[in-house]
């Protein structure tokens, strides 16, 4: 039994909670713990916690608040990113003005929850990123796209080469490392060489950006 216990916390997604309010880092507490595959693993007040915290438990997904006293959350996210910390960052927000949350998934966010999401949509949310996955909603998308501009960088796609292309409307599609192993019939270690060289000649930092820039120069399906 306790080996059992052991191999479900091994196997858990393990997540980190970012919030300065201490009620909604209790909800958030409270309904996770009830999920078989989600184990929280820490608590953070504010953005400078976060990090220390991220670097120290090295979690899975981060649910990151914007608004926070001192070190707000795109400055968390932008020093996690500078540090290399792989997690996966899902942004829990009040706000719903794309100028709170654009620059959060500038930054490098994996994507974004309000407050008052459904508490089994917050679960496959955490899943999804963990999973890979992007989380956009159209209009975010939208504005994301504005803000990069419509010709910036379109000359950088003729370096991949038709497998990375390949990888790369398939990240547009929202597809894991695993997903576009299987359906390109790759080993997902060869996936992730190709994300890699993608992110490298696209001058790109993240998955998030890949997707984007696919969707503008009309690489996406």
């Amino acid at each position: 039994m306790a080996a059992d216990r052991d191999e479900a916390r091994s196997s858990s997604i393990h997540v980190l909670l970012v919030d300065d309010h201490q009620v909604v880092r209790r909800g958030l507490r409270t309904f996770l713990e009830v999920q078989d595959d989600i184990e929280v693993v820490g608590e953070a007040a504010d953005g400078e916690e976060g990090v220390r915290l991220a670097e120290e438990l090295r979690p899975d997904v981060v649910l990151m608040d914007l608004k926070m006293p001192g070190m707000d959350g795109v400055e968390a996210l932008r020093t996690l990113r500078s540090l290399g910390n792989p997690a996966r960052v899902l942004i829990v927000t009040s706000f719903t003005e794309q100028r709170t949350v654009v620059p959060a998934l500038r930054a490098g966010a994996s994507g974004y929850v309000y407050k008052d999401v459904d508490p089994e949509a917050l679960a496959g949310a955490i899943r999804s990123v963990h999973a890979g996955h992007v989380l956009l909603q159209p209009e975010v998308a939208g504005a994301l796209l504005a803000q990069e501009g419509a010709g910036g960088g379109q000359g950088r796609g003729t370096s991949l080469t038709e497998r990375e292309r390949e990888v790369l409307a398939l990240i547009a599609d929202g597809r894991s490392n695993r997903e576009i192993a299987r359906a390109l019939v790759l080993s997902e270690k060869t996936v992730k060489t190709h994300v890699s060289n993608i992110l490298m000649k696209l001058d790109l930092s993240d998955r998030t950006q890949a997707a984007l820039w696919a969707v503008r120069h009309g690489m996406a399906d």
